[in-house]
């Protein structure tokens, strides 16, 4: 008797993990997590990172911009990928800067420290190039790169 008890409530348990870890995975599906903000690591499980001698996506943009422009960026890649994280940061302080103010299908804004400050994707079909239009902050605040 104690076994047949038993049968029940490990399946019990083995069903509610799969389901937890079936929710986070799904999640990420619809873009980067608010706790990917300060160090642009995805927290997701089974992620693959690549080797920066690997890099194999680019950012384009116009190499310099006053305050308050709406500057174009372009992601590239020479192979599909399904997410990202989009982020513009001053060089002096790494402080994330500007907001972008549109961006293609299959992404969206995220907020780390003010609307729309980071674009992530929202969907998880292959991506290989991207448009945005990122403005910059209607304050100077010298070099930025985008990450």
């Amino acid at each position: 008797m104690e076994d047949g008890r038993r049968v029940p409530a490990v399946l019990t348990r083995w069903a509610c993990t799969t389901l937890c870890l079936v929710s986070c995975v799904a999640a990420f599906s619809h873009g980067a997590s608010p706790s990917a903000c300060t160090d642009m690591m995805p927290k997701h499980m089974r992620v693959q990172l690549h080797s920066p001698r690997n890099n194999y996506v680019t950012i384009h943009t116009n190499m310099s911009f006053f305050p308050g422009d709406k500057v174009p960026v372009t992601v590239r890649s020479s192979r599909d990928f399904m997410g990202f994280l989009l982020q513009a940061r001053k060089i002096s302080n790494d402080d994330i800067a500007g907001t972008f103010i549109s961006i293609p299908p299959g992404s969206k804004l995220l907020t780390c420290f003010e609307d729309g400050d980071t674009v992530t994707h929202s969907d998880k079909t292959l991506k290989r190039n991207l448009s945005f239009v990122w403005k910059a902050p209607d304050q100077p605040i010298g070099d930025i790169k985008f990450l």
